[in-house]
């Protein structure tokens, strides 16, 4: 009698949890198989798509015509004009990794010392990292360094008695490289200050009062044996998500350099990979080499990435 009161309450109860479980099951697909079904159709799909067209000639169309093999790789590799993409992309490197470091963690540091308005300023500094690229990039363009008397670049120049300069065009000297520079400068140091006032944050500040006990004032000292140490592994990401961003520049110099009639040319100055892929692809209306180049342009991404993080240890900054 006990067994048969106690199974139909039980029964109940599994029903109940059956239903529940069939709910949340739902909800969860409700929510997520929108963005899954996104995910494989304008991101995986176009990936394995790509990949196949690398090894065909796919010339005005996104079909594959005649297989090639890696005939499309070796051509982009023996690309002169691939090759100085990747050349302007490590002079880039070169002067935006180091330089974006260096002002993001110099503004973490004065920020994270601020004692009033500490939430202020970082909205302050991070407010350009939601700015569209290409809009900042236009602005730095027809209002900063237009080459014109009125440019706000040219106008400070006149309050030192100095010329006006046309920014954009001349090959020599290069000042090109200052628009290009500056606009990433202001649009991504806010988002690695953020990051690296994180780090900041995350020590421990037990350290600093030991090491004043010790006799260690603020300033240097602190910076180099206790600061900069336990900073590593947010630098290392910081460096990498660099690295990466600037592998990936094109809408600065598309839209800085570009431009309608003799100032296309513009483009040529200074071209990096994917600005030289995208004339390629869309220009050319060479699928299979445009394809190429960027499986290209994914494994230098990676094996350049995962060096770096071994030589800088990223993920031991915990081990003695």
């Amino acid at each position: 009698m006990g067994i048969q009161s106690i199974t139909p309450a039980t029964a109940a109860r599994s029903e109940s949890a059956r239903r529940r479980s069939m709910r949340t099951t739902l909800a969860f697909w409700a929510f997520v198989g929108p963005m899954f079904l996104g995910l494989i159709v304008f991101t995986y799909i176009p990936i394995i798509w790509g990949f196949v067209l690398s090894f065909f000639e796919a010339r005005r169309t996104v079909t594959p015509t005649q297989f090639v093999g890696l005939q499309n790789y070796i051509t982009m590799l023996s690309d002169t004009a691939f090759r100085q993409a990747l050349a302007t992309f490590a002079l880039f490197a070169i002067f935006i990794v180091p330089t974006t470091v260096a002002i993001s963690l110099g503004l973490a540091l004065l920020v994270n010392s601020v004692t009033r308005g500490q939430a202020f300023f970082r909205s302050v500094f991070f407010i350009p990292t939601a700015c569209s690229y290409v809009a900042a990039s236009l602005v730095w363009k027809m209002n900063i360094f237009n080459g014109l008397p009125f440019g706000v670049a040219n106008q400070i120049l006149n309050l030192f008695g100095m010329n006006s300069i046309v920014w954009i065009g001349p090959p020599q000297p290069p000042l090109y490289w200052l628009p290009l520079v500056t606009v990433r400068l202001w649009l991504q140091v806010g988002f690695y200050m953020i990051l690296f006032l994180a780090g900041l944050q995350e020590i421990p500040r037990t350290l600093y009062e030991a090491a004043f006990v010790d006799g260690a004032r603020t300033g240097w000292k602190t910076f180099r044996y206790i600061t900069w140490p336990l900073l590593r592994n947010t630098t290392v990401a910081v460096v990498l998500l660099n690295l990466i961003a600037a592998f990936q520049a094109f809408d600065e110099f598309f839209n800085i350099l570009a431009g309608g009639g003799s100032a296309s040319s513009n483009l040529n100055l200074a071209r990096p990979p994917l600005v030289y892929l995208y004339q390629v692809s869309i220009g050319d209306q060479d699928f299979g080499r445009g394809s190429a180049g960027a499986f290209i342009l994914a494994a230098i991404i990676i094996v350049i990435t995962v060096i770096q993080g071994r030589l800088a240890g990223f993920g031991q900054g915990d081990r003695g």
